[in-house]
Order: structure tokens, then C-alpha cells, then sequence
């Protein structure tokens, strides 16, 4: 097996609260910058309609940049997808990337504008789990590192 650790389902996985740091680093200028808080993945409360409920993502924490810190969150959506996959949707419904952890890693691709956002999740065991995202384009050369690790 190597260093990934497969995953025959996405969804049950993530379920849960996971620790996060993330480093962030612009290559065209060498500013860095890191990420520290925690990424809850919660049933997602659904009205009674024909779509699969999925979990809902959020993440929160501290974002230091260049010496300043800030309060930085997100949301996204992880909706199941075949196969133990799962299809992750900003909460506006557009979709982000695909996510298949069957083989323990995965690459998925989201083009922005421009720009390009090249993602890699690596699964280490049942309470790691990693994201590198390259993102490339006219404006922008970064690389974002993310660990996770289980809470409790």
C-alpha cells in the first residue's frame, strides 16, 4: 500500500471534527503565511427534497499573513457521489472538485478565471489526512500545504 491509506467511502471518513494547519506560500514573492484552526464535517440539515443529503464543511481559525492575523473561515459542500466519491460544491451549488480517496489519493483539478487550482489528498492513516493545492495563473503562484488530524 505504500503511504496512502485507502478509503472505501469519503463521506463516513471526513465525518467529524479534524485539527488544520496550513502553510501558504507565494512563489513569485517568497510571502508566506499559515492557517491554524479546526474543519468540522457535520451531516448538512436538508429540507425534504430529492437530493442526497452530504456533509457540510466548515472551516475556522486564525489566517496570519505577512505578520497579521486574522479571523478566516470557510463553507463548502461534500455531496455523495458513486462509489464512495464525493462531489465537493461551494454553498452557493457551483461545483468545486470531485473526490475519490478510494486508492488513499487523489487529484482533482478547478479552473478559476485565469487561474488554475491543482489539488492533491493524500490519506495517511484513519486520523491524517493531507491536501497540497498548487494555483497557477496570471496573478497568482501558490502553493497551500494542509494537514488534518482527528479530534477525539
Amino acid at each position: 500500500m505504500g503511504e496512502f491509506w485507502p478509503v472505501p467511502d469519503a463521506l463516513t471518513f471526513l465525518a467529524g471534527r479534524w485539527r488544520v494547519t496550513r502553510s501558504v506560500r507565494d512563489l513569485a514573492s517568497g510571502a508566506e503565511g499559515e492557517f491554524t484552526g479546526t474543519t468540522d464535517f457535520r451531516a448538512e440539515e436538508t429540507e425534504e427534497t430529492e437530493e442526497p443529503g452530504g456533509l457540510l464543511h466548515h472551516e475556522s481559525g486564525t489566517f496570519v499573513w505577512q505578520g497579521v492575523a486574522r479571523p478566516a473561515e470557510r463553507i463548502l459542500r461534500f455531496l455523495p457521489g458513486p462509489g464512495g466519491t464525493a462531489d465537493v460544491r461551494f454553498t452557493d451549488g457551483r461545483p468545486f472538485h470531485d473526490l475519490d480517496l478510494t486508492s488513499g489519493r487523489h487529484v482533482a483539478d478547478h479552473p478559476c478565471s485565469a487561474d488554475l487550482y491543482r489539488g492533491e489528498f493524500t490519506v495517511l492513516d484513519a486520523d491524517h489526512w493531507r491536501t497540497v493545492w498548487h494555483v497557477g495563473g496570471p496573478a497568482k503562484d501558490l502553493v497551500l500545504r494542509t494537514g488534518y488530524a482527528r479530534e477525539g
